[in-house]
């Protein structure tokens, strides 16, 4: 446990960033506001007059060592992740502080397990990727959902948006995950990731009310398909997401988020549906979340994960999911004011 209440946000004026700052003021912290941009930071520090600025590059790491001295711990919010995860991971160890990153690319994420796991483990150190709206929520969903279950066949997890405004951080993380895979689409089964050419399969999802059934893509493959088999035994991870919002996210001409309210969040809603199955007997479990914005929800889930190291409530050290590192229940509800979660049997 710790008293410095110092935390670095890296991309501190990009879009997600932004809702991570709020979020830390509101729960005290003090941000440090660290980028590559420093007009954009400036800009940004007089709307958060106090708070002190770090210019940093991640292909410059004396001024990374700079941004993170003296923090507790740093919010990575900048993407493409491929290109800031492992610099800032590297800076994170080198100045013994926790890490958080908000990546939801699934290679970038799969990266940080498979580079940085011994050595995170060795010097003791906490380096959770993915605690975002992708791959960190899905993850805590399946995790509560699982209970005291060792393993489970399947987790099916399908995303009720009502509509995907993407930022430019989104699709910028979109074109260099497309390069990398050479324009090929990825899932996870039979226990690792798989490379595919074929169309996405269509299919109807029911939902729980009020959303009701809904069309889906099958195979919209998110980073939960890092996260949830990185800790649970569950060779089969599959998720889905509403046409509607694949469609805004394919479209060129979609828009940026536009802010309805005074939080800076936009009119999109969003139902995260997960559902785990063993097969002997059938027996499924399920866990629902709803809530407003998945960028900015993503703040509340990287805050709460920052305040929980911090604190000392943690279950493991290394490279850890959210699902692994904290006990996902209790972290689920802690987010109330954010999102609404429940579990249930489906058949019930």
């Amino acid at each position: 446990m710790t008293t410095n209440n110092t935390v670095a946000v890296y991309g501190a004026y990009g879009h997600t960033g932004r809702f991570v700052v709020a979020e830390l003021l509101e729960r005290g912290f003090v941000p440090v506001l660290a980028g590559r941009d420093e007009e954009k930071l400036r800009a940004l520090a007089e709307e958060r007059p106090g708070l002190d600025v770090a210019v940093a590059s991640v292909d410059d790491p004396a001024s990374l060592d700079r941004a993170l001295a003296g923090a507790a711990a740093v919010v990575n919010s900048a993407g493409p992740f491929a290109t800031t995860a492992a610099p800032l991971i590297e800076a994170a160890l080198r100045a013994g502080i926790a890490y958080v990153d908000v990546a939801a690319e699934i290679e970038a994420n799969a990266d940080t397990f498979a580079h940085f796991a011994d050595r995170a483990r060795a010097a003791g150190a906490v380096v959770v990727p993915a605690m975002a709206f992708f791959g960190g929520l899905g993850d805590l969903l399946a995790t509560a959902a699982m209970g005291d279950w060792a393993t489970a066949d399947e987790a099916h997890i399908a995303y009720g948006l009502s509509s995907w405004h993407p930022t430019e951080g989104t699709r910028a993380a979109g074109r260099v995950s497309g390069e990398r895979r050479d324009g090929r689409r990825v899932r996870y089964a039979k226990g690792r990731l798989e490379y595919h050419d074929d169309a996405l399969p269509t299919l109807e999802w029911v939902f729980p009310e009020p959303t009701g059934a809904r069309t889906v893509l099958g195979e919209f493959t998110m980073a939960d398909v890092v996260t949830v088999p990185s800790h649970l035994a569950v060779p089969e991870v599959t998720t889905y997401m509403t046409t509607e919002a694949a469609g805004d996210l394919a479209a060129a001409d979609t828009p940026a988020p536009a802010a309805v309210d005074g939080s800076g969040r936009s009119a999109q809603t969003f139902l995260v549906d997960v559902d785990v199955v063993v097969r002997s007997g059938e027996e499924e479990r399920r866990a629902v979340a709803r809530g407003q914005d998945i960028y900015a929800v993503t703040a509340p889930l990287a805050v709460e994960a920052v305040s929980r190291i911090l604190a000392g409530r943690t279950r493991a050290v290394g490279v850890a999911s959210a699902g692994r590192i904290f006990d996902a229940a209790d972290f689920l509800h802690a987010l109330s004011a954010h999102l609404s979660f429940e579990t249930h049997d489906p058949r019930t």
